[in-house]
């Protein structure tokens, strides 16, 4: 978690919030986007995504007394995925294809080889281990000003979307050249002077 590691790479935003006291729409807005654990079992989704308490990555309780510190509100992301990798597929699947000629003395027709594929796919996929990853929001709800802790802009844009859809919120990209780009900079002239170029120990992503 980016908070507790020491990585400083962020995404700024500044939110319109809902109306009224925080204590009231907080924990009832990150309910409604909570994680979900994957379920290999009874479902084909490889990925599940939701919000979760910061200190306790399994928790999605989220009492008042859990994510706000003082002014702020703290909570995480959570990503879980399971990926079956090609190659243990393929390999399995020759072993197959060897067993089935060996046993009916012909190659495997296409169907069958299919069929055959999408079994071992399955029964890789669980056995493969879930992995999981987490990602540090900290929102001030005195300046409403909203950091994400994470260099992926892909997981940044789900971040935001996410909090837009359960809050009832609306986000803006806060970083200096989203600004300046918005009030009509070019954004190629707003590189780091040579003065400070490996000076700083925080990276904001550029949005």
């Amino acid at each position: 978690m980016a908070l507790q590691s020491g990585s400083a790479t962020f995404s700024r935003f500044t939110v319109e919030p809902p109306a009224g006291d925080p204590r009231k729409w907080l924990s009832r807005a990150l309910a409604r986007g909570r994680f979900e654990p994957l379920d290999l079992q009874r479902s084909e989704d490889d990925r599940s995504a939701g919000f979760v308490e910061r200190e306790e990555t399994d928790a999605t309780r989220f009492g008042v007394g859990a994510v706000a510190l003082g002014e702020w509100a703290l909570f995480a992301w959570r990503i879980d995925a399971v990926a079956v990798r090609a190659s243990a597929v393929k390999a399995e699947l020759a072993k197959w294809e060897a067993s089935f000629q060996a046993k009916h003395r012909r190659p495997p027709a296409r169907a069958e080889r299919a069929t055959a594929r999408e079994t071992i796919r399955r029964e890789l996929r669980l056995r493969t281990p879930v992995a999981t990853r987490t990602f540090d929001v900290s929102w001030n709800l005195a300046s409403n000003e909203l950091l994400a802790w994470v260099a992926s802009r892909k997981v940044v844009d789900e971040i935001a979307a996410a909090i837009e859809l359960a809050f009832g919120a609306k986000l803006t990209p806060g970083s200096p050249a989203a600004i300046a780009s918005r009030g009509g900079a070019a954004l190629e002239k707003l590189g780091p002077t040579p003065e400070l170029v490996g000076a700083p120990r925080a990276a904001e992503v550029v949005r």
